[in-house]
């Protein structure tokens, strides 16, 4: 047996070697000369080198393939790096903002949880998947307008926008730019709310020192690859709550009332042990079910990538800050055309990408600038959603709402001007750390063209 182990080891070491060997030639293949217009430049990508492809064969070899050894690194290695007690791994960021929200309506939680009917306050110009979960839960999402220059909201809405049915407040750090937190935490503590910060994009962002997603009840993650660090698909939930962390990984994990961990059984002491429900005494605690849940669970491969990409996270953090300052140097002059972007007062951003919108009279539109930039192999993006209740899944709903005589799925305060601007003004592009010198004078020097101004 003993030869046996030291021959899995050997190939296995061999393995992991060829995979370093590999990411090292595909390195090599990555330098090749940029040609302004013709080599794309990405808003985003996966950047990942020896150690990412090291881990990944050495957690093929040992086919685990469900929630291990690297799923349990890296669900502490993050609540470390976050500096806070809890994170627990999904397959998605969309998929931790449904935990999030769906945690909020346990019956675990007494008189806090939310109820049909309950009231979310967020914003409009965002991520569906960021709104999905509370109309799929029979919540109410209010929508309060936006600052333009930070696409975050407007706190001075906050007051006007709650309810007596108002229970929450979730929402995103619009492109790692931290929300007003020091506003919003006051009103969610002044009124008892609860607080989910949708961190997917803000990875190392800072807000008066800690860093974003430490602030709410609740925050989530997600390492989709144009995101801060990857594991392909997968995303996070973080908590230093004892009791949203039991019904977090409860709904993760099938709804089920044990907390053993994959491949774990009797952690409790007492397996055949409980009545609960009207079961049997003595049932398999182990199929015993406390929520309607789902299976959420992130695969071991795919957390061995995260930690190494997790190593990394504050240098690509820091690339991200140094090629957004490049870009709001090299454009400061565009001001009288572009509403160019502003960190948070107090707030230290861990950029997603860099914002701009075309001001009212400027010589050409967004849409126009669009065509220029993509003419030149620039990548850009809109706001996600622009203003979420123009797009066709909300209207639909709207419009059955009607029909059938109930009120809206939402609330607005006002007209949502401003995330109307942001819809039909404003785009993105990227700064993520697979940008080079090069390119990024190439997209400066599009921008200026673009307006008329020298390069």
């Amino acid at each position: 047996m003993t030869d046996r182990k030291e021959e899995e080891r050997r190939l296995t070491g061999e393995i992991v070697e060829r995979m370093r060997a590999l990411a090292r030639l595909r390195a090599e293949d990555a330098q090749e000369p940029f040609v302004p217009g013709k080599t794309p430049v990405r808003y985003a990508g996966r950047v990942y080198g020896e150690a990412e492809m090291a881990n990944l064969a050495e957690a093929s070899a040992e086919f685990w393939l469900t929630a291990g050894r690297w799923h349990r690194r890296l669900e502490t290695e993050l609540a470390d790096w976050y500096g806070v007690k809890h994170a627990r791994l999904v397959n998605s960021g969309s998929s931790a903002n449904l935990l999030a929200v769906a945690a909020l309506t346990s019956h675990l939680l007494g008189d806090r949880k939310l109820v049909p009917g309950d009231e979310v306050i967020t914003v409009a110009a965002g991520f569906p998947t960021t709104v999905a979960p509370m109309i799929q839960h029979g919540l109410v999402p209010v929508f309060i307008d936006v600052d333009i220059a930070t696409c975050n909201a407007d706190v001075s809405q906050l007051e006007a926008a709650r309810s007596p049915r108002t229970r929450a407040v979730m929402m995103a750090h619009t492109l790692g730019n931290p929300f007003d937190l020091a506003a919003v935490k006051a009103f969610c503590d002044r009124h008892d709310l609860w607080l989910v910060e949708d961190n997917c994009d803000a990875a190392g962002s800072t807000f008066r020192g800690p860093k974003t997603g430490t602030f709410g009840h609740l925050a989530t993650l997600s390492f989709y690859p144009p995101h801060h660090m990857t594991t392909g698909e997968g995303g996070a939930v973080l908590t230093s709550d004892g009791q949203l962390l039991r019904v977090v990984e409860s709904l993760r994990d099938w709804g089920r009332d044990c907390w053993c961990q994959s491949g774990v059984d009797n952690t409790c002491g007492k397996r055949f042990g409980w009545q609960l429900g009207e079961l049997p005494s003595g049932y398999d605690h182990k199929y015993v079910y406390s929520h309607l849940g789902y299976n959420l669970k992130m695969t071991d491969l795919q957390a061995a990538v995260g930690v190494a990409q997790l190593a990394r996270l504050d240098g690509f953090a820091a690339d991200r800050r140094k090629n957004w300052a490049y870009y709001r140097e090299a454009l400061e002059d565009l001001k009288d055309v572009l509403v160019l972007p502003e960190p948070t007062p107090g707030s230290d951003p861990s950029w997603f990408g860099f914002l701009v919108s075309v001001r009212p009279g400027a010589p050409i539109t967004r849409d126009d600038l669009v065509r220029e930039l993509e003419g030149q192999k620039i990548q850009t993006r809109m706001v996600f959603a622009g203003n979420l209740v123009r797009q066709p899944t909300m209207t639909e709903l709207a419009k059955q709402a009607k029909a059938a005589g109930r009120a809206l799925p939402y609330r607005a305060l006002g007209s949502l001007e401003r995330t109307d601007v942001v819809m039909n003004n404003s785009l993105w592009v990227g700064v993520y750390p697979g940008l080079t010198e090069a390119m990024r004078s190439h997209v400066a020097v599009t921008f200026r063209k673009a307006f008329g101004k020298a390069a």
